[in-house]
């Protein structure tokens, strides 16, 4: 890749050791996984030709960075491994290819793209001309070809750090299982909301809890839901989102949630301090199944907040749109939209699947919900004529 992949002018690169003398790290599992000592990065794309990690120091524009080759490749995952760099370190990727949009290939190294495991969010997309793989600014169609440099305005990706305490280890014995509440399905009572909904009014929430995580988990909720007999809360979708355009520019956001940008990071907006979101996601499902409470999260597995082919550049698209969204089969150059919102997973791809099979794990393993509502999913399975 070219220097014309730099963030800005005025943001300053940061030496790298060779490329040749980096650890390779391993392709498995995907994301960024942080051992102790340093974090391995893996990221999909079949059709790349190249691939880049852009670490940053701070989530302004101005904020030095490195950028480093990926080198390593088996099959179609490149990974590498970067010692000392470890949870708090905001990244994303470029990655550079074929830009063919007529045969559905959208690669645009003027992007900078946030990764599909990511964890956490390290900084939210601010809408701009630059985030669109096409020259959107001039009126030109989407065969058309953007260069402007969409770092400043892309979202991050940010290292996690997995540790929580639990308190799930008694005398020896893992819990993790005895710690559900595991209500029968004839006494199941579900209450479903939202997470801003649920509290953003409520008066004895404290107010800088209010619309959060821990504002749903919190004292007056839960006697509330004791007193009704509720034993299972259903949350409308939690996992990151993305406003879309038009509503930004009429000052308003996408409040429901249905609009997925990351299937592993919990919706930083909905945290009292968004760059703490997992951790305080995680105290909001312990305190519920210590009451006695379950909870179950509404998925969006069906689509992303990519949109069609006029929509942005984030994250899938410039990774590999042909591999993760389903196309015409007459015209790639167009999404097949099964869903109503501009684009279809792919799940008929054994790494889109993969994906959706690996965020369903770790919501489960890791963040320790109980259950999951998949919307509209029939689109999953859906072939072009079923």
């Amino acid at each position: 890749m070219t220097d014309s992949s730099r963030h800005t002018a005025v943001a300053t690169e940061e030496e790298s050791p060779a490329d040749d003398l980096r650890p390779p790290g391993n392709p498995s599992p995907l994301g960024a996984r942080f051992d102790g000592k340093g974090t391995n990065f893996s990221i999909f794309s079949r059709s790349a030709t190249a691939v880049e990690l852009i670490l940053f120091d701070g989530p302004e524009p101005h904020d030095s960075f490195r950028r480093i080759e990926l080198i390593e490749r088996e099959g179609p995952v490149w990974h590498v491994y970067v010692p000392g760099v470890g949870p708090g370190q905001l990244y994303g990727y470029r990655v550079d290819g074929p830009y063919r949009p007529l045969e559905g290939h959208r690669f645009n190294r003027h992007k900078l793209l946030l990764d599909p495991y990511t964890r956490t969010i390290g900084r939210p997309a601010t809408w701009h001309p630059a985030l669109y793989g096409y020259d959107i600014a001039s009126g030109a169609d989407d065969t058309s070809f953007s260069e402007l440099d969409s770092a400043p305005y892309a979202p991050l990706g940010c290292v996690g750090d997995d540790v929580f305490d639990w308190h799930e280890e008694a005398e020896g014995v893992n819990a993790f299982e005895q710690s559900r509440p595991r209500i029968p399905w004839e006494e199941t009572i579900i209450y479903e909301t939202h997470v801003r909904g649920l509290t953003m009014r409520h008066p004895d929430v404290p107010e800088r809890l209010r619309g959060t995580y821990l504002g749903a988990c919190s004292g007056p909720v839960i006697e509330h839901l004791k007193r009704l007999g509720v034993t299972t809360v259903q949350f409308q979708p939690v996992h990151a989102k993305h406003s879309e355009r038009r509503l930004v520019e009429h000052g308003l956001v996408n409040y429901w949630g249905y609009n997925p940008l990351s299937y592993f990071a919990p919706e930083p907006t909905y945290a009292a301090d968004p760059v703490d979101a997992v951790r305080e996601f995680k105290t909001m499902v312990r305190t519920f199944h210590a009451v006695g409470i379950e909870v179950v999260l509404d998925v969006v597995y069906n689509h992303t907040a990519e949109g069609n082919r006029l929509g942005p550049t984030l994250s899938f698209r410039g990774i590999d749109n042909a591999s993760y969204y389903k196309e015409q089969p007459n015209g790639k150059r167009f999404l097949l939209d099964f869903t109503g919102t501009g684009n279809t997973l792919d799940a008929g791809n054994p790494f889109v699947l993969q994906l959706i099979m690996d965020s369903l794990r770790y919501w489960v393993i890791e963040m320790h919900v109980d259950g999951f509502r998949f919307d509209l999913a029939s689109a999953l399975a859906r072939e072009l004529y079923a």
